[in-house]
């Protein structure tokens, strides 16, 4: 019975926590190209320091947090958690970060991608995760209106395996189809920045001249493909004349993300991050 009395509390509390949050929006809402006769419903465990992960997304969709009225400052952002493909934190690469950027007069939408890594997926990369992400930002700018926006401030942001979708989303061109029955269809999926934080797969970081101009942030205790990496890509966006900022904390590694019990510097860095906006997308 004490067992029984603490699972309830527990689904109780989870239930009061969701209610609390904004409601999912779908990207498509007669359903996702390639998740046909998926029924499943999403799994939310939650880790020992009470995070949770999301598992099982067959219905791609994004969280708005948006500013109180009259205090938006028109830019948005697509968030994507990371979690190795394979799951999606929520909290310290999503929900935490959204509700800060919010405070503080950004629209963050929480982006649910379909994972290409999890047990027995028949999901791609780039054929559904970073579709996903497309889609999120095409749908971003449909409803820019409604959710008081700027179209031409939407940025793309994502936490390692997200960061991925970022970085994929920017190097290409996105272009909008005019002749789409579907009216997110229309509109672009390139995003006009993009904030790659401590991202995986850096050797494939392309840059043109033209492409989003970035905000990096890494760990310098990070594995060689982060730390390293992303200096070497900082390198490339200076070689190729796309603006970037990056900050490489000496005390972080991988992972941390945004949480009440980060110290130090990188704790700080969505402080950087608004400063970043303000020099960069708001001027």
């Amino acid at each position: 019975m004490l067992r029984l009395l603490t699972v309830c509390l527990t689904v109780g509390f989870a239930q009061t926590l969701f209610a609390a949050e904004p409601q999912s929006v779908l990207l498509w809402p007669n359903g996702a190209p390639g998740s046909e006769g998926k029924t499943a419903d999403e799994v939310v465990e939650t880790t020992g320091s009470g995070e949770r992960n999301i598992t099982s997304v067959h219905k791609p969709s994004l969280i708005p947090y948006l500013p109180e009225a009259g205090n938006g400052n028109g830019v948005a952002i697509v968030i994507a958690p990371g979690g190795g493909h394979s799951k999606l934190c929520m909290d310290h690469e999503g929900h935490n970060l959204a509700k800060w950027l919010a405070e503080h007069g950004v629209a963050a939408l929480i982006l649910k991608y379909r994972l290409c890594r999890e047990k027995e997926s028949t999901y791609t990369l780039e054929g559904h995760a970073v579709a996903d992400m497309q889609r999120a930002i095409r749908l971003v700018r449909n409803q820019a209106k409604a959710w008081h926006v700027n179209p031409q401030r939407v940025g793309a942001l994502g936490f390692s395996a997200g960061g991925e979708l970022a970085f994929l989303a920017a190097m290409q061109t996105g272009s909008g189809d005019p002749a789409s029955a579907d009216d997110v269809e229309k509109e672009s999926a390139r995003p006009d920045f993009q904030c790659l934080i401590y991202p995986g797969k850096s050797d494939r970081i392309a840059v043109a001249k033209g492409m989003p101009q970035a905000f990096i942030v890494c760990g310098y205790g990070d594995r060689k493909d982060i730390s390293h990496g992303m200096a070497e890509a900082y390198l490339k966006f200076k070689e190729a004349g796309v603006p970037a900022e990056l900050h490489i904390y000496s005390a972080a590694g991988h992972g941390f993300g945004v949480r009440n019990s980060n110290k130090g510097a990188a704790a700080r860095w969505p402080s950087r991050l608004e400063e970043w906006l303000s020099d960069n997308v708001l001027k």
